[in-house]
């Protein structure tokens, strides 16, 4: 089930790559590459064998000052300011051929920083793609509308018009680096706005070949700015920074909380996309073998370090045991290793950090008396990997239920009718998503309907397009990114009144 143990330097990479990750990255502000202020660096691992593979800046409070500054005077004033959304949306599409052109380097570029299979890391790179291309049709498309009064006395001509909001802040998280920051991206370029990024530390590597191509596809200097290092550092600075005029940050919930009350200081608008622990129901009526699948998939992509990844599962009674049984021979297909090689299909987490975390986890779940019904270890070798995990007998007072695990680690119990389905999966603080498995379409619509949760899935799991909106209810935040719902929270709405008299 274990890949052997593998030297980094073993791997088959295309030359282009490797010629990238030997270079010590810096920043990219305004359009140019330069040094942390500070002189200051961090280290690249690559999970899988917990070797260093590249370098990258670590920016300085005044580098994001600096960043700021260049992303206002485009904005204000620049050469982005005065285009055409015609000619915005050319150079939108220009930079999504840089994307498909160059998709090869940056799926091993993701796979190598991230640690997820090549083939995984070839679709994110796709919905980066069809990110930029959706939104760029945007670009032209952004505008207002023409009213009459409803009750007001006398005689108005009332429009509206949709402006773009300004300098847009971006936090991006670890675990889809490139393919999130299209997600924010996308529309702020489509509606007119300037951007300041922050990339995840530990995954930075697609960020910094994404800023080449901003500057090969013509895009003014100053749109997109780019500022690797800590989060601790600069994150914080920028969700406070007076001059942003926007901030969408996609993470966790405590530091979501965090950069929303940052924000709030200033009255800067915000998206706050944060985590999840999103409920599975399984009914007696479903497709087994193909629930089955989509199960294991929903919580073992990407190593279960999806925010919307289905945590929970919920089982009807009369087929719990069946089912769990099928689940459990099903999960012991999946091959650990680096995704770099071609068997594997479950990699590595992708830091030491989120290692001790899982474990940690699994232990809490032991320990409160969920039966493990397979993995749970930590594998005995070179990088972080854990097995894939299911515990069963699980109750919505345990720990591993109510709380995110960012693992491939899944809790499931049974239930009995509808309505305890709902109860349970309701009776979380997060509200991501949701899936339903069942072939009686009454009880779908039904569900989808009571069910708290961004999105529901129906005999499917984590179903993304860029044309449909994402984002959740609860303790998983507000505001909503991708499909035409997201250019709302990059543009604001100005009310025009012009009396005839």
């Amino acid at each position: 089930m274990v890949s052997t143990e593998s030297n980094f330097k073993t791997y088959q990479i295309p030359a282009t790559v490797s010629a990238f990750l030997a270079r010590t990255h810096q920043l990219f502000i305004d359009g140019q590459f330069i040094d942390a202020s500070d002189g200051g660096t961090v280290a690249v691992i690559e999970p899988s064998t917990t070797e260093q593979v590249s370098t990258i800046a670590s920016a300085t409070v005044a580098d994001l000052d600096k960043a700021v500054a260049a992303a206002r005077r485009e904005f204000d004033g620049g050469t982005w300011s005065q285009l055409t959304p015609l000619e915005r949306e050319a150079l939108i599409h220009r930079l999504a051929d840089l994307i498909e052109e160059n998709a090869t380097d940056l799926a091993y570029l993701e796979t190598i920083d991230v640690g997820k299979p090549l083939a995984e890391a070839e679709m994110d790179i796709q919905g980066t793609l069809d990110t930029y291309r959706y939104f760029a049709g945007w670009a032209s498309k952004i505008s207002g509308r023409s009213g009459e009064a409803a009750g007001l006395p006398g005689d108005y001509v009332t429009y509206t018009r949709k402006e773009p909001v300004g300098v847009v802040g971006v936090i991006v998280p670890w675990n889809f680096p490139l393919q999130t920051l299209a997600w924010k991206l996308g529309a702020a370029l489509a509606a007119g706005c300037t951007t300041v990024v922050k990339p995840p530390e530990v995954t930075s590597l697609t960020a910094l070949r994404f800023a080449e191509l901003v500057k090969e596809s013509g895009i003014p200097d100053g749109v997109v700015n780019i500022l690797t290092g800590k989060g601790s550092t600069v994150g914080a600075a920028l969700a406070a920074h007076q001059r942003i005029d926007k901030v969408t940050f996609t993470g966790s919930t405590n530091t979501g909380k965090s950069v929303g009350h940052a924000a709030l200081e200033n009255m800067t608008r915000m998206t706050l996309e944060l985590g999840g622990k999103s409920p599975v129901l399984v009914f007696a009526d479903s497709d087994l073998d193909k629930a089955v699948e989509e199960v294991a998939m929903g919580i073992f992509f990407n190593a279960g370090q999806i925010c919307d990844a289905g945590s929970r599962l919920y089982v009807e009674d009369g087929i719990y045991d069946e089912f769990m049984g099928k689940l459990v021979e099903h999960t012991k297909t999946w091959v650990l290793g680096p995704g770099l090689e071609a068997d594997s299909t479950i990699g590595p987490l992708v830091s030491e950090n989120q290692l001790n975390s899982v474990m940690g986890m699994i232990q809490s779940g032991i320990d409160e008396g969920a039966t493990l019904l397979v993995g749970g270890n930590r594998v005995d070798r070179t990088g972080y990997f854990v097995e894939p995990t299911i515990f069963g007998d699980c109750n919505n007072q345990m720990t591993i239920v109510q709380e995110e695990i960012f693992g491939p680690v899944l809790v499931a119990q049974r239930f009995s009718t509808d309505e305890q389905a709902v109860e349970l999966a309701n009776d979380n603080q997060y509200g991501l998503a949701a899936t339903i498995y069942s072939q009686n379409l009454n009880r779908v619509h039904r569900l989808s309907k009571v069910l708290k949760a961004g999105s529901v899935y129906v005999n499917a799991q984590s179903s993304i397009d860029p044309a449909m909106p994402f984002g959740g209810f609860k303790n998983s935040g507000f505001g909503r990114d991708l499909g035409p719902e997201q250019l709302d929270s990059v543009t604001e709405t100005k009310t025009v009144w012009i009396t005839l008299s």
